[in-house]
């Protein structure tokens, strides 16, 4: 019964969570339905230490917290962005070129810019945003919450690989509800203007995932967490 969430544990966080066995494909499939929750406790433990550095300078605060956080996932998501962000350069346009630069592990200057880039606007809405530690939970979810809502409307393009996998046997029917009922929830949580950013974000990616590759891959999905938890914080913060 809990296999699908200990699954999407595994693959979004750090945290020591033990499968009893080797998933099945409809596992790893509902694993996406998941998404949201697991967005859901790491804000949650983001805020949770947001208070306890209450008492802390604010720029260390800012700092230990953003550092906790990338600790959390393991850096998955930066590397899609960096991933993402060396391709669109190097690509030049070209299809088949911008897909074996994703493929690289090796980051160049763009993915080192977009990074600093990134991590730098993040300290800087959490340090404005210091005293209202909630928006940490709002990031947190929008981010994961992104991810149901691509895979249910974006071809994913690397065949046989584990997106693909996950996204065959991703149940739809309910994908759709939680996709729903997540949006719901971001805007009672977080209001109508986090709710426009994210959605902006989110249409301003995807687009250029479709006209560049025709779809979306494992790093378009990582690079679509880092920059919607960044429209939240901004967006909060502003």
């Amino acid at each position: 019964m809990y296999t699908p969430l200990l699954i999407a544990l595994q693959l979004l966080t750090r945290l020591p969570v033990g499968l009893p066995g080797p998933p099945s494909a409809q596992e790893s499939g509902r694993s996406l339905l998941y998404y949201p929750v697991v967005g859901l406790l790491i804000g949650g433990l983001l805020w949770g230490l947001g208070h306890l550095l209450q008492s802390s300078p604010p720029e260390l605060a800012a700092a230990l917290i953003l550092l906790v956080w990338v600790m959390l996932t393991g850096a998955l998501h930066l590397d899609g962005l960096a991933d993402c962000a060396d391709a669109w350069l190097g690509g030049h346009g070209d299809r088949e070129r911008t897909l074996a630069i994703l493929k690289d592990p090796a980051s160049g200057p763009a993915g080192v810019v977009a990074l600093t880039l990134l991590l730098l606007l993040k300290w800087s809405a959490l340090l404005a945003l210091f005293d209202t530690g909630v928006w940490l939970l709002w990031a947190a979810l929008a981010g994961r919450l992104g991810l149901v809502w691509l895979f249910l409307t974006t071809p994913y393009v690397r065949v046989g690989g584990l997106g693909a996998q996950l996204v065959a046997a991703l149940p739809r029917r309910a994908a759709w509800v939680v996709a729903w009922a997540g949006l719901v929830v971001l805007l009672v949580g977080a209001g109508p203007g986090v709710v426009l950013a994210c959605a902006l974000m989110f249409y301003l990616l995807r687009h250029l995932l479709l006209q560049r590759l025709g779809g979306t891959t494992g790093d378009g999905a990582g690079a679509l967490v880092e920059l919607l938890e960044a429209a939240v914080l901004v967006a909060a913060a502003l």
